[in-house]
């Protein structure tokens, strides 16, 4: 006598069971992003506020003072999500100087407590959710989207070849004004907009601010 071939178990029954032995893998998962947020440096706000708020003057001279809820719902979620994979890039390139460093020796690529690999997924993630916000906005704004990841990506790589990083830093965090403004108003950067680009650059250019 055969015995019969065994049903596959139904997927609220697989959702069930995960259900049930949620309470044990909990601690774990909270840990992970646990480690995550402290990569992205969402214990440190600090840095994304610098990003907001030259993006906020553009948003509200580009729309003469009430600009659109939509747009700045999209760009403060991509200055938070960008911000983020900047830091999460930064320690990933920084890793192996990380951990010789008392100021940086005991963060979670650093330390160990964060994969390579685990960083890479994250950053990607992150800008796959930068691509979808900017794919919300004008073509001209995605665009520039595109030079703004460049920047975020390889600015920790200014910091080994050229002596004026924070130069670079400073362009990398303006670059939201250019493009708050082509999202708002659905045309290239004017000089006004540059400008407002240029008063975020120069407090960079006379002082290091760690990202």
């Amino acid at each position: 006598m055969t015995n019969a071939p065994r049903k596959p178990d139904s997927l609220m029954h697989r959702l069930d069971r995960l259900w049930q032995r949620w309470p044990v893998y909990a601690p774990t998962v909270r840990a992970r992003l646990g480690q995550y947020a402290l990569l992205m440096r969402w214990d440190r706000p600090i840095g994304a506020l610098l990003l907001l708020w030259p993006m906020l003057w553009a948003l509200w001279l580009a729309g003469n003072g009430r600009p659109n809820a939509g747009v700045v719902a999209v760009f403060v979620s991509g200055v938070w999500v960008m911000r983020s994979a900047g830091c999460v890039i930064n320690d990933y390139l920084d890793r192996h100087v990380d951990a010789f460093v008392e100021r940086t020796r005991d963060r979670p690529l650093a330390a160990g407590r964060v994969l390579p690999q685990e960083a890479l997924a994250l950053f990607g993630l992150l800008m796959g959710v930068a691509l979808v916000l900017a794919l919300l906005s004008n073509r001209i704004t995605l665009l520039l989207a595109f030079g703004g990841a460049f920047l975020a990506a390889t600015y920790p790589l200014m910091k080994r070849y050229t002596h004026l990083p924070q130069v670079y830093l400073g362009a990398a965090f303006g670059w939201a004004v250019p493009m708050a403004w082509a999202g708002q108003t659905g045309q290239f950067p004017p000089p006004l907009a540059w400008l407002v680009f240029l008063t975020a650059v120069v407090p960079f250019s006379s002082q290091f601010v760690g990202s």
